[in-house]
């Protein structure tokens, strides 16, 4: 049963070793938090299942918009709308200034979909700024905003942005001067540098007692976002923004930040009612500290001050074998004199020190002194105990005054400015930056039907060409290098379960003593004598009772045959009974003295078998 256990407990471990392993590969391609999936439509379901079938051939079709939108750009053809700055960067120097980063209109490079094109930003370490107009403007009254489109760092990125500009509608808009300074009213997407990897989702409030326009940042996703960044794959960028003035960020479709225009923003749309009185001053006599030195005690008279807190140690004994006059280093004797030493301009030469090599078998070399130890007596300078401070007042704090510059906005989505233009300002020290399939609309079905017709199938052709098992397996190793305990354990496994289980257990002693006790007492020589004459005295009998049954074999021969019948079931039954009961009985000591007595005997072999039935 031990056995049995052990067996089970090993097999139930393999299980769970395997389980975890399908689990970390499974999740390699998930976010590192928990996000959630939105759930969506029929029609857009079905959208990626004709897009999958048709992916085989890799059939591309120019997505269009089924619904109402304010703009979409699929970039399959020329860059129609779309206007180039010729604007200058302020407060830079006039090297960098321009805005000449090159756009071109090109495929993939990797996981191409024949026909289906994007805008990439292809030069490195400059300011790029190309914007269109929408098709009409989107004004914040009753209808959610959604904002979507793709970006695939084809080459990674080291440093630079792929967000968006949403620019406000202003008398003065001019796209050909499209500059950093632009007013915008949102802008959108990822952006990155060195390892700060980000989502911005940035508004332009405007205070409605001053005029003034402030930037209000979204708190940052409690995502890792790393992974969008460095695996070279056309992302889902979405950003969803409700009249009830919430808001939700997705990536690839699966929410990963949402939160409240009025309570996940920094700073706060809405300043707080109080604020510090900033001509407060804290009172000269105000006391903060919470505990004061003991102003009664008094020092000891024995807190002697002036012990050292180290002395010798007067019970150390210098080691056997010190060498007292052996210095610790002495001239290397293989060192010698550059030729080109001058005694006149460097002075006398000296060879250089090297450890003494008597000091290297010796306890030490040199004036052997005695090592120092804490003083017993030692105290320091006394201080007095602290106690709590009577006149403790507390940590200090301006009073609070009615903030002049309070205002309470209650919806900021409908105080939002109209947008009538999208625009992209970016610097990047990476080039080939690809972004595709732009779209503004109101409705969520609408976007997700535009995706599916786009990145939908950037998708599928994506996993088309990914890695074999073996090649995802060592990529996730290098990014959890513990996998590879787990890979070597989950190949060990099986082999060992299948020794475990179908190698040949060797007979225990355990095992033989058991079976020990299954012989009643050991046969001696005396005993199988006497045990053969019982034989013959019953072979006697046998003969006797043969001769009797024949001679009546005539007249009961039926009756006979019943009675034999039923005496050979009996015994066929109690022989049964007596084996479970007791298999140490007259079977095992007929047994034995069959052993010693010769299996050639067949009178002998009879006669015990009609006595254990009779038994």
């Amino acid at each position: 049963m031990t056995r049995m256990h052990s067996q089970w407990d090993w097999l139930c471990l393999g299980l769970l070793i395997i389980s975890s392993v399908t689990a970390e590969i499974e999740d390699g391609g998930v976010l590192g938090a928990d996000v959630e999936v939105e759930d969506f439509d029929e029609e857009s379901q079905q959208a990626d299942v004709d897009k999958e079938e048709s992916s085989l051939g890799v059939v591309y079709q120019t997505p269009k918009p089924t619904g109402d939108v304010y703009f979409a750009e699929p970039f399959d053809g020329e860059l129609t709308g779309w206007v180039l700055s010729k604007a200058k960067k302020e407060d830079t120097d006039d090297t960098i200034a321009k805005y000449d980063g090159r756009w071109e209109v090109e495929e993939l490079k990797e996981n191409t979909v024949p026909g289906d094109k994007g805008l990439v930003l292809k030069s490195a370490a400059k300011h790029h700024a190309i914007s269109a107009m929408l098709t009409k403007a989107f004004i914040f009254d009753k209808k959610p905003l959604i904002v979507q489109y793709e970006v695939n760092f084809q080459g990674g990125i080291d440093c630079g942005g792929a967000y968006i500009k949403l620019l406000s509608s202003t008398d003065d808009l001019d796209l050909e001067f499209f500059f950093d300074k632009t007013p915008y009213t949102i802008m959108f997407g990822p952006d990155k540098c060195g390892e700060d990897y980000k989502l911005h989702f940035i508004i332009r409030h405007r205070n409605p007692k001053t005029g003034e326009y402030d930037e209000k940042h979204a708190k940052r996703p409690d995502v890792d976002l790393k992974k969008f960044y460095l695996d070279k794959k056309t992302h889902l960028y979405t950003l969803v923004l409700k009249p009830d003035d919430t808001f939700e960020m997705l990536i690839d479709q699966s929410v990963i930040s949402k939160g409240s225009l009025l309570e996940d923003m920094v700073p706060p749309v809405n300043p707080p009612k109080e604020i510090d009185d900033p001509t407060d001053k804290k009172p000269d006599d105000w006391d903060e500290r919470p505990k004061i030195p003991d102003p009664n005690a008094v020092k000891p008279d024995d807190w002697d001050e002036d012990e050292p807190s180290k002395i010798e140690d007067l019970d150390a004994v210098k080691p056997e074998g010190w060498l007292d006059y052996e210095p610790q280093y002495v001239p290397d004797p293989s060192a010698k004199k550059p030729k080109d030493w001058d005694e006149e301009m460097d002075g006398e030469w000296e060879a250089p020190q090297v450890p003494n090599p008597k000091c290297a078998t010796a306890p030490g070399c040199g004036l052997w002194v005695r090592p120092m130890k804490n003083n017993p007596k030692y105290k320091g300078k006394w201080k007095a105990p602290m106690i709590p401070n009577p006149n403790y007042q507390g940590i200090w704090s301006p009073r609070k005054i009615p903030n002049p510059d309070y205002f309470e906005d209650p919806h900021p989505f409908e105080m939002m400015t109209p947008i009538s233009a999208i625009g992209l300002e970016l610097w990047s020290m990476t080039s080939d930056i690809y972004f595709d399939n732009f779209i503004i609309c109101s409705e969520k079905e609408v976007a997700d039907r535009w995706a599916a017709d786009g990145w939908g199938l950037k998708k599928l052709v994506a996993s088309a060409n990914e890695p074999g098992m073996f090649s995802q397996l060592v990529t996730a190793a290098e990014d959890h290098p513990w996998l590879w305990v787990l890979y070597i354990l989950t190949l060990a496994l099986p082999v060992g379960l299948g020794v475990l289980f179908c190698w040949p257990a060797k007979k225990t002693d355990e095992d033989f003593d058991l079976k020990k006790t299954d012989i009643s007492m050991p046969v001696t020589k005396g005993g199988v004598k006497q045990g053969r004459e019982e034989l013959e005295d019953d072979e006697i009998d046998l003969e006797e009772e043969k001769e009797n049954e024949d001679i009546g074999e005539d007249e009961d021969e039926s009756k006979y045959g019943e009675d034999d019948d039923e005496e050979n079931e009996v015994a066929g039954r109690s022989q049964e009974e007596g084996d479970e009961t007791n298999k140490s009985g007259s079977e095992d000591e007929v047994t034995a003295a069959d052993e010693i007595a010769g299996s050639g005997d067949g009178p002998l072999k009879s006669v015990r078998k009609r006595r254990v039935q009779k038994d």
